[in-house]
């Protein structure tokens, strides 16, 4: 389990156990520019992985690519490796009326919209994130003044079934599907957390998810954002001040709700 990894291009040693996780690849160096001496140390695919320190601890950041299957791939050769704190960084369409471009959803928890769980535990598993990292999220997103919520995302595996449901065969029941998981308590909709969460959590593991809301219909914004211009600042510094509360946690020796070791 230690050797080089086949898709990341990562051996134990080369990252820590702490790892953010954005999906894109453009936005691993801003995120490891937080870090101190941080390196890049593989880059493969849509795989680009730096390691440096926070606080004196190892921490890597690695991109997963879009969606459920990159995603597995990515949690489960960090693991191998040696992680066993995992954060994503991630961007959200609101699904809720009252989020607005810019604001934070720390993820409570996700709906299983996506295919990938289904590999990894039968359909009523639920995708959960652990409860420290859901409470540094939140701790630090209320220390540093943003606006955010915690819940309940949507992750859905087809990005353009959201963004043009009209040029699909299948409109209806789209449009169906999106309605009641809305009216259900879905704050947004995404495509990674609910397979990260429920990798995380089979494998033992300790996973949650913070994101930047960057479609909102109630602030007047649909359709694609300028890239350029995506309020992913916040979600970075709620990532990386979370992270140092649970280095701090865990140098404390508090013993938190992380699944137990098998």
């Amino acid at each position: 389990m230690g050797e080089r990894q086949y898709h990341l291009q990562v051996e134990a040693g080369e990252i820590g156990e702490y790892v953010l996780l954005p999906g894109d690849p453009g936005r691993c160096a801003r995120i490891a520019a937080h870090l101190d001496g941080a390196r890049q140390v593989a880059a493969n695919r849509e795989y680009i992985t730096y390691t440096g320190k926070l606080d004196g601890v190892t921490v890597s950041v690695t991109s997963t690519g879009i969606g459920g299957p990159s995603t597995a791939i990515a949690v489960e050769e960090l693991v191998r490796v040696g992680a066993r704190t995992l954060v994503r960084i991630g961007s959200c369409g609101a699904l809720d009326p009252g989020l607005r471009f810019g604001d934070l959803v720390v993820a409570q928890a996700a709906a299983r919209g996506d295919g990938t769980p289904d590999q990894y535990a039968p359909a009523g598993f639920p995708a959960v994130a652990d409860i420290d990292v859901v409470q540094a999220l939140r701790t630090e997103a209320g220390a540093a003044g943003h606006r955010f919520r915690v819940g309940i995302v949507l992750t859905n595996d087809a990005f353009y079934a959201e963004m043009a449901p009209e040029t699909f065969p299948m409109e209806g029941i789209i449009r169906a599907r999106w309605d009641a998981w809305a009216r259900a308590g879905c704050l947004a909709a995404e495509m990674e957390t609910a397979t990260l969460l429920t990798v995380a959590a089979v494998r033992r593991v300790r996973a949650g998810a913070v994101l930047a809301v960057i479609d909102s219909a109630s602030d007047g914004v649909t359709g694609l954002p300028d890239p350029s211009r995506l309020p992913i600042d916040a979600a970075i510094d709620t990532a990386v001040g979370g992270l140092r509360r649970l280095i701090a946690l865990d140098g404390a020796g508090v013993v938190g709700g992380g699944p137990a070791e098998p």
